[in-house]
């Protein structure tokens, strides 16, 4: 069974939206307007890439990243490996042609059944909604967090509001770095 990881630059409240400084967002690039960029702190965004074997996103993130990332040096491993797009509303004319082999999903159990396929790590970058579906379902194997030191209130959260029971995790690595970012790599524990 594939490891399915989400990676994500959180808040400590929890706030996912606009780090990059995409338009639109209340606080649109806070994870380089307010804390002192360490370039060791993003290591893991590296070993992610050299580590996964494919990429799963939603459709906003995918319509996001697609018209960027291909070009982009930073993502270049990404460009080589399946990138699957989870949504019941994307079509295949709307599908970039310069970011390698594109296949969209249309439901959670299309993923449940992606995780059974062989191969390594599929990593999920962005994606809210999709990762509290993910999440909710179960099929979220592990965590990647750079937790920034920062509170900013209003904005879309990585993890769930439903009302189910404790999920537990296991801190397997962390860091904690000289502006005050933490690493976090949590596996789910089943």
């Amino acid at each position: 069974m594939r490891t399915l990881i989400s990676s994500a630059f959180i808040s400590l409240d929890g706030v996912v939206e606009g780090p990059g400084g995409e338009p639109g967002y209340r606080n649109s690039g806070w994870t380089f307007k307010d804390v002192e960029f360490v370039p060791e702190a993003f290591d893991i965004k590296g070993r992610e890439q050299q580590e996964s074997t494919a990429v799963l996103m939603g459709r906003t993130s995918y319509e996001a990243f697609s018209p960027v990332w291909p070009d982009m040096n930073e993502f270049a491993h990404y460009k080589t490996v399946p990138k699957y797009v989870v949504s019941t509303t994307l079509t295949e004319d709307k599908l970039v042609s310069n970011w390698g082999e594109t296949t969209i999903l249309r439901s959670l159990d299309e993923v449940a059944a992606l995780k059974e396929t062989d191969g390594g790590p599929i990593i999920v970058h962005g994606s809210v909604a999709l990762n509290h579906s993910l999440a909710d379902a179960g099929l979220i194997d592990r965590y990647h967090l750079l937790v920034y030191p920062l509170l900013l209130g209003a904005g879309k959260r990585l993890f769930p509001a439903t009302d189910k029971d404790t999920q537990k995790l296991k801190l397997v690595e962390h860091a904690v770095y000289s502006n005050g970012l933490q690493m976090n790599v949590l596996d789910v524990v089943r």
